[in-house]
């Protein structure tokens, strides 16, 4: 199941049959949101502590049974749906409760996650007032950590119980303590209601038709002050035309727009197994370009198996869009600052003085024109995403390969340069990735992710330690761009050295993929070190070639009787009908395929 961004462009009240415009509607989906909002808060502030999430955590009620798998369910089974009442005279139906409900119990649950992370953490915190782990420490937080934790968790959650430690003088008792209750978006989750508050029907293949019961004002005293509105959605050309909806979710966008995140699922082929591949691609996350690939194929069996490539890069070269991004980030930091200036400015005056309006003024100014410049970045960060993934999903079924490997985004940074990670968080691969899996399981295609570390510090072809230059020509300077290896020669796009890693460990390590339950992701943990060399490409059959093949393999015709036809008079001696080209004789033997 994917969900898409739709938008909503035209709404109807059901009753009255009044036309609905885009200001209207946006104003009684936020009587909405903000009435959901304030439930849900008021159910993640009254659970917010260590007791609450044990019961959460432990699955069961007090009779012992299981709890169910919808949020709004699970509390009311567990009494505490009672913790939250709209406001006094004000009327909120059981479909909008059960919607605060769902949106409550999820976010309890995502902080369960996050609690136990931190319950290792702080069972295995070292002895040195220093914080660092010894060997003996980390082997004891390994054992500790749920499944599936990466090392950036463990460092900004490590980074985090020290800056409470050095405030606080102590170690935290829990999540509880160390962190405030969490923030509620604005959202609706229809998901949680029935059909007596929100039908959704296709009408074409570019409209859906969402039917839902909305407020008419900001505090709704009865049920005659909601009402029935035809909300039509603008699919996009992501959502196929036999793709099946389901229920979305409603959010009031920033410029005044109605956003409908839409799921849909449709059937999809059945993806290959997790081993067994014989031709993988591999994308590397690059520092010059987004995605640098390469093409892999393993050949032999057993023990004698190695890893073989053609040496053609398959570059995804974003510099236009980057430096777009680049300048508008640039613009959001420069209007963030102005902004926090003149708030500053105006907290110091206070409200009695002359300039205290005006400087307020200009800082309203200066967010609405922030909060454009971050939609812009947005919406091109989404744009990009979708693009890359396209491309790398055709040039994979393109070249016959059955399985693409990336780099796993949680063991990946950049250490030591903090510019280069601040570069690393600005760019869209988590989005990026979930693309390459959606599109791919479409084409039939497995995608698995292997180890990001080492992958541009050895040589693919020898396996030495590489030295990172600027340029070729520049092999006495150190820099990030160029690989070379002294041992062997090898001299290359440092992307293009480390995508060879990355499809070389994932056929090598294959049989180690392992597969999550939840999400159906693959993953491969164990790193296994092997070579990817080069090799002859097969040449193109060209009309020569066609033409000797069948010279060869064609029996003997008996010839006919001899005709005459009148010829062009040959070119005088020592010219020829096109210079410089000399005549080619067929070839003795056929080329081979590449191995």
């Amino acid at each position: 199941m994917a969900t898409a961004p739709c938008t909503a462009f035209r709404g109807v009240a059901e009753g009255s049959g009044e036309q609905v415009g885009r200001r209207l509607l946006f104003e009684r989906v936020s009587f909405l949101t903000e009435l959901c909002g304030d439930l849900t808060r008021q159910l993640v502030a009254s659970r917010w502590d260590e007791d609450s999430l044990d019961v959460l955590a432990a699955g069961a009620d007090g009779q012992g049974e299981r709890l169910p798998s919808k949020g709004w369910m699970a509390l009311r089974r567990l009494g505490w749906a009672q913790a939250a009442t709209p406001p006094a005279g004000v009327y909120v139906s059981d479909r909008v409760r059960r919607a605060a409900q769902e949106y409550a119990a999820r976010t309890l649950r995502l902080a369960l996650h996050r609690r136990a992370l931190l319950a290792a953490i702080l069972a295995t915190w070292p002895a040195e007032p220093s914080g660092r782990r010894g060997a003996a420490e980390w082997t004891a937080l390994r054992a500790a950590l749920p499944a599936g934790v990466g090392k950036a968790e463990i460092r900004n959650r490590t980074r985090q119980v020290s800056a409470y430690l050095r405030e606080h003088g102590r170690l935290p008792a829990g999540l509880c303590e160390l962190e405030d209750p969490p923030e509620v978006a604005a959202v609706v989750l229809l998901a949680a209601m029935d059909r007596q508050q929100v039908t959704l029907q296709r009408v074409d293949e570019v409209t859906a038709r969402l039917r839902v019961k909305l407020p008419l004002c900001p505090a709704p005293a009865s049920g005659r002050d909601w009402a029935w509105h035809v909300i039509d959605i603008r699919l996009p050309h992501t959502v196929s035309a036999d793709a099946v909806l389901h229920t979305p979710t409603l959010r009031p966008a920033g410029d005044g727009r109605i956003a409908v995140d839409l799921p849909h699922s449709r059937p999809a082929p059945t993806t290959t197994t997790a081993s067994g591949h014989r031709v993988a691609v591999g994308f590397d996350w690059g520092v010059n370009t987004l995605l640098t690939g390469t093409l892999g194929r393993l050949s032999g069996q057993g023990p004698e198996s190695r890893v073989v490539t053609d040496g053609r890069p398959l570059v995804f070269d974003t510099t236009a869009v980057s430096a777009k991004l680049h300048r508008l980030r640039t613009h959001r930091e420069h209007l963030a600052a102005k902004r926090d200036h003149y708030q500053h400015l105006a907290d110091g005056l206070g409200a009695p003085h002359l300039a205290w309006a005006e400087l307020l003024d200009k800082a309203a100014v200066l967010e609405v024109e922030h909060e454009r410049v971050c939609a812009r970045i947005r919406h091109l960060n989404q744009a990009l995403a979708w693009s890359a993934a396209r491309w790398a999903v055709d040039q994979t079924a393109a070249l016959g390969a059955s399985v693409i490997y990336l780099e796993d985004l949680a063991t990946l940074e950049a250490r030591g340069r903090r510019k280069g990670n601040a570069r690393l968080s600005g760019q869209v691969r988590g989005t990026l990735a979930e693309a390459i899996r959606h599109l791919a399981a479409k084409a039939g295609i497995a995608v698995v992710t292997v180890p990001a570390r080492g992958t541009s510090a050895h040589c693919p072809a020898c396996l030495n330690p590489l030295g990172h230059h600027p340029a070729p020509d520049r092999l006495t300077e150190r820099g990030w761009t160029w690989a070379h290896c002294s041992r062997c020669g090898l001299s290359m796009d440092r992307d293009h050295a480390a995508a060879r890693r990355i499809v070389s460990r994932g056929l090598l390590a294959q049989s180690h993929t392992v597969t999550e339950r939840a999400t159906g992701t693959r993953t491969i943990r164990t790193t296994v070190e092997g070579t990817a060399r080069p090799v002859r490409r097969p040449k193109k059959t060209t009309r020569r070639l066609r033409r000797a093949r069948h010279a060869l393999t064609a029996p003997a015709q008996p010839r006919g009787p001899k005709t005459t036809r009148a010829r062009a008079a040959p070119p005088p001696a020592g010219r020829q009908s096109h210079p410089g080209v000399a005549p080619h004789a067929p070839p003795d033997n056929m080329p081979q395929p590449w191995l």
